[in-house]
C-alpha cells in the first residue's frame, strides 16, 4: 500500500504527517516555524523535518499545504500576504531537487477541506464551504465533489471578500475585508482578549465576553451569507483557532443567517465545526498527493475515520 507525506506550513508550526492510501497516519511532526517565515527558511526546516518523519524513504509523494494560493500546476506558491517574501515561490521544485520524489503543492485551506471531506465533518457531502477562523481567514469550496479553483487555479479566498468598505486595512489591499472582521486580530480589536481567554470568560456567563462573541458571530454570518447566495453549500465548515469557541457565537451567526437569506439558499445547509482540528491541513495534503501523484490503481478511494 503506497504511503504519501502531507505539509502544512502556518504562520506558527509545520505539521507533517505520513499516511497510508487508507487514510491511516503511519508517523506525525511538527516544528516552529522559522521566524522570520521566509521561502529559504521555510524550506530548509520542511527538508529538516522530512528526514526526521521519513528517514528510510517509504512515502512516495508529498502534498504540501501553503498559506495562500498556488498555480494550477500545482508547483508554485503564488503570494501568501501573511508571511514575508512568499511571492512566485518554486516551493515544488526546491524540495523535489533535495528529496528526488514528486512534490506538488496547493493552498492550505483547499488542503483543509480535502482531508475533512476524506476523514472528518465533510464525508458524502458533495458540496461544502470551509472557513479557517485563525491568524487570518482562510477559506475553500468544494463543489460536485471536486475543489474549485478558478482557471487560474487561486479562486475561492473567502477572507478577502467585502464586508465593511470603512473597516479596516488589509494585508490584501482591501478594506473591511471579512478577515478584518472575523480574524484573530480581528477580534483582539473587538474585545482586547484572545480567543481561549474571551470563549473562558463567556464559559462563567460574562455579559460583556457574551456581547463580543454575538457581535463576532454577527459579522461572520453577513460573510457566510454572501457566500451562500453564490454557492449554496450543502454544509460549511468552521476550522481554525476561533472555531472552538462556537457554543459562544452559534446563536448569532444562525440568526444572522436567518435574517439575510432566503429560505430555499440555506435548506439543508449545515454548519459544524472541523473534525480534525489542527491535523486537517496535512491530512488534505496528503489525499492531493495520493490524487496528484499516484496511480489511481495504486491507491483506495474508500474514506475510513482515522485510528
Amino acid at each position: 500500500m503506497p504511503q504519501v507525506i502531507g505539509v502544512d506550513i502556518g504562520g506558527t508550526a509545520l505539521k507533517l504527517g505520513r499516511f497510508d492510501a487508507m487514510g491511516h497516519c503511519r508517523a506525525q511532526l511538527e516544528l516552529t516555524t522559522p521566524q522570520p517565515a521566509t521561502p529559504g527558511a521555510v524550506a530548509t526546516a520542511l527538508l529538516e523535518g522530512l528526514e526526521h518523519l521519513d528517514p528510510q524513504r517509504q512515502a512516495s509523494g508529498i502534498g504540501v499545504g501553503v498559506p495562500g494560493p498556488a498555480d494550477p500546476a500545482g508547483r508554485v506558491a503564488r503570494v501568501a500576504i501573511n508571511l514575508p517574501g512568499w511571492r512566485d515561490v518554486p516551493l515544488a521544485d526546491w524540495l523535489e531537487a533535495q528529496q528526488e520524489r514528486p512534490v506538488t503543492i496547493a493552498n492550505d485551506a483547499n488542503c483543509a477541506a480535502l482531508g475533512e471531506r476524506w476523514l472528518g465533518a465533510g464525508q458524502g457531502v458533495q458540496d461544502l464551504l470551509l472557513l479557517s477562523l485563525g491568524t487570518g481567514v482562510g477559506g475553500a469550496v468544494i463543489m460536485g465533489g471536486k475543489l474549485l479553483t478558478g482557471r487560474l487555479g487561486i479562486a475561492t479566498e473567502p477572507g478577502l471578500i467585502l464586508l465593511d468598505p470603512s473597516g479596516p486595512p488589509c494585508n490584501s489591499g482591501n478594506h473591511g475585508s471579512l478577515e478584518q472582521h472575523c480574524s484573530i486580530a480581528a477580534l483582539k480589536r473587538l474585545s482586547g482578549l484572545e480567543p481561549a481567554a474571551l470563549a473562558e470568560h463567556a464559559a462563567q456567563q460574562d455579559h460583556t465576553a457574551l456581547a463580543h462573541w454575538q457581535t463576532y458571530g454577527r459579522r461572520l454570518g453577513m460573510g457566510i451569507a454572501s457566500l451562500a447566495y453564490l454557492l449554496t453549500p450543502e454544509r460549511v465548515l468552521l476550522g481554525g483557532g476561533i472555531a472552538g469557541a462556537l457554543p459562544y457565537f452559534r446563536p448569532a451567526l444562525e440568526q444572522e443567517l436567518q435574517q439575510r437569506l432566503l429560505p430555499m439558499f440555506r435548506q439543508d445547509m449545515v454548519i459544524l465545526p472541523c473534525a480534525l482540528g489542527n491535523g486537517a491541513g496535512r491530512t488534505g495534503a496528503a489525499r492531493l498527493a495520493l490524487d496528484r501523484l499516484c496511480p489511481s490503481g495504486e491507491r483506495s478511494g474508500k474514506r475510513h475515520s482515522p485510528d
